[in-house]
């Protein structure tokens, strides 16, 4: 499933984005978040990530250097 919303965002990144002007108020931008999300976390958290991320894009966030958290040295390795 990480492999599936990884192509999404693959996708969007190279099909939607850019028909669009560069808006993202995040460094950085929340497709690499996204992807970094899911290759360092798996598909659960890295959608929970994700979208904590997506729901802050708005005007009244400041937006800034937000990068991906570290993975934990005693986690497991998601698939």
């Amino acid at each position: 499933m990480k492999w599936i919303a990884m192509g999404v965002i693959f996708i969007y990144r190279k099909c939607i984005s850019p028909l669009k002007p560069p808006t993202c108020r995040f460094y950085p931008t929340c497709s690499e978040y996204g992807m970094e999300a899911f290759k360092r976390f798996g598909f659960f958290k890295g959608s929970f990530l994700t979208i904590k991320r997506i729901l802050k894009c708005h005007p009244f966030h400041p937006g800034g250097f937000d990068p991906v958290p570290e993975r934990d040295k005693h986690s497991h390795k998601h698939a």
